[in-house]
């Protein structure tokens, strides 16, 4: 890259800076998508992840000797880089969740508002030492908990809630299950 090649110093840290970031957080999402079984996306970002870093560390390597700036802008980027992964996969908010909600005083009304909102939504009667329960579990997409959440708490201000990531589901939070494919196509022919 003879236009990184070019710059002066202080640029060049800039651009190692920024770079940095933008990997560390293509890393971070990557990991993420790894964990919930994203392969198509896993591998895409891995690709770009790579390419960006390999790019990086070459002018980082080639130059660095003589100049601890670039080393400083690496580990920086880095240190920024995980900060602002969490912030994007925080803004993505991929995956699915249980919402997991207890009132003492407004179970069926917290229940139908969260119906007219959501596919799901399970009641159950419980105790709390003698006092009746009502425990709502409702399976959402995480990028929607907050708001479910919110207009729970319209309905019952004193409401609990305890939100559980779910790693593995039969229940779609996108649709309808996709068809088997590969290996699993030979499985669920059994």
């Amino acid at each position: 890259m003879e236009v990184l090649d070019s710059l002066p110093v202080w640029a060049l840290a800039l651009v190692i800076f920024l770079l940095r970031i933008f990997d560390v957080s293509l890393g971070t999402v990557r990991t993420i998508a790894v964990v919930q079984g994203r392969t198509g996306v896993s591998v895409a970002l891995g690709f770009i992840e790579v390419l960006v870093w390999v790019t990086t560390v070459t002018h980082v390597v080639q130059k660095a000797t003589g100049n601890p700036l670039l080393l400083l802008a690496y580990a920086g980027g880095f240190a920024a880089g995980n900060a602002a992964g969490i912030l994007v996969e925080k803004r993505l908010a991929l995956g699915a969740v249980i919402l997991r909600l207890v009132s003492q005083s407004a179970g069926r009304r917290v229940a139908d508002a969260l119906k007219a909102r959501s596919p799901k939504v399970f009641q159950f009667e419980g105790r709390e030492h003698d006092s009746p329960v009502t425990l709502i579990y409702v399976p959402a997409r995480r990028r929607d908990a907050r708001r479910l959440i919110r207009q729970a708490q319209e309905v019952d201000p004193d409401l609990y809630y305890a939100v559980d990531s779910v790693r593995e589901s039969n229940w779609d939070v996108n649709g309808a299950p996709p068809l088997p494919t590969g290996w699993r196509s030979v499985a669920k022919k059994k």
